[in-house]
């Protein structure tokens, strides 16, 4: 069943774009915090974000990629670009990491109290199983554990950003929010698998 999962859950993240998508929207955080501190103007370092990954985007369609593989990150540069030209606030760039993390300690935080762990929808719907695992009270243990995981890590990225925001600090937040974003989502997923390896003992048993 492990193996089955792990095979789906790559299929899937392969037809988002994979980590091409995931380094796309790196890029563009460290484009934007780059030409920024190298020029102090926004609409530049905003276009310059963009372009990257247009650049990014076309390179891809032309080597085989899905046009709608790449719009993921072209959307979320996009509004950022946006956000940020519209204010001439440089922090409004990363306005929607901060935003992101509040939303997603509070759906984290519901679906926990509500004893249906996010985790545990996404793994049904990737296994094919929908609301089975509802059945089995030590699955909806492990899966409340590994949204208590990432809910940590939205709460932390809460903290640490917001203040940087508030504080107009677009160093201090361009770096937090590349390392709050990719790295840490990576070490939520690695830690859930370690805690879902259990189930598979379990089923061998």
């Amino acid at each position: 069943m492990m193996n089955l999962l792990t095979q789906r859950s790559l299929s899937l993240f392969a037809a988002m774009g994979g980590w091409r998508t995931v380094a796309e929207a790196v890029v563009s955080r460290m484009l934007f915090l780059v030409v920024y501190l190298l020029t102090g103007q926004v609409p530049t370092s905003a276009l310059v974000a963009v372009g990257g990954v247009l650049v990014f985007a076309i390179a891809g369609v032309c080597t085989g990629r899905k046009w709608w593989q790449a719009a993921p990150a072209l959307v979320a540069v996009g509004l950022s670009a946006l956000l940020a030209g519209s204010t001439g606030r440089g922090v409004d760039f990363y306005l929607t990491d901060v935003l992101t993390g509040y939303a997603g300690a509070l759906v984290a935080l519901v679906s926990i109290l509500v004893r249906w762990p996010i985790v545990g929808l996404g793994l049904g719907a990737i296994r094919g199983e929908r609301f089975a695992w509802r059945r089995d009270p030590a699955r909806v243990r492990r899966y409340q554990l590994c949204t208590t995981v990432f809910l940590a890590k939205f709460v932390l990225s809460c903290a640490v950003l917001t203040p940087l925001y508030l504080g107009g600090q677009v160093l201090g937040l361009g770096l937090a929010s590349t390392v709050l974003k990719t790295p840490a989502l990576g070490a939520c997923v690695y830690i859930s698998w370690r805690i879902l390896r259990t189930e598979r003992s379990v089923e061998c048993v």
